[in-house]
């Protein structure tokens, strides 16, 4: 096989429609809540993990600490240590977690512009459940 069959035959092996395909890890990562609003607010730029827990109501220090650490994990965060009294550590997104964040700003966009609409439907879907 060479190398362009071998190039063109794993465009075809990440397929997430099938069970084994590798990229449903990361549509699952992504698709969580708290990481699409920690990458929308690293995209102001880097801040510290207190600066993260009081914007983003409702996240619990265990839940921000994990998402952190699996946003690092993946590459798409950069944790920064400095060693001061205490010590200060910083998170910054990068390359690839500035691509994502881009596209997750447009999903948060989307949200809170039809939330209202998504509200209704919810409402008259429910109101004919129990009738």
């Amino acid at each position: 096989m060479t190398a362009a069959q071998r190039r063109s035959q794993a465009k075809l092996d990440y397929d997430a429609y099938l069970a084994v395909c590798p990229s449903r890890q990361v549509l699952e990562r992504i698709s969580d809540k708290w990481v699409a609003l920690v990458l929308c607010a690293l995209a102001d730029g880097e801040q510290r993990y207190s600066e993260l827990a009081r914007r983003i109501a409702g996240v619990s220090p265990k839940m921000l600490t994990q998402t952190l650490r699996n946003l690092e994990r993946d590459g798409l965060v950069v944790r920064s240590v400095t060693p001061t009294v205490p010590v200060t550590v910083a998170y910054a997104l990068t390359p690839l977690g500035s691509s994502l964040q881009q596209q997750i700003r447009l999903l948060k966009g989307w949200a809170e512009q039809h939330i209202t609409e998504i509200a209704e439907a919810r409402a008259a879907y429910d109101a004919g459940a129990d009738a």
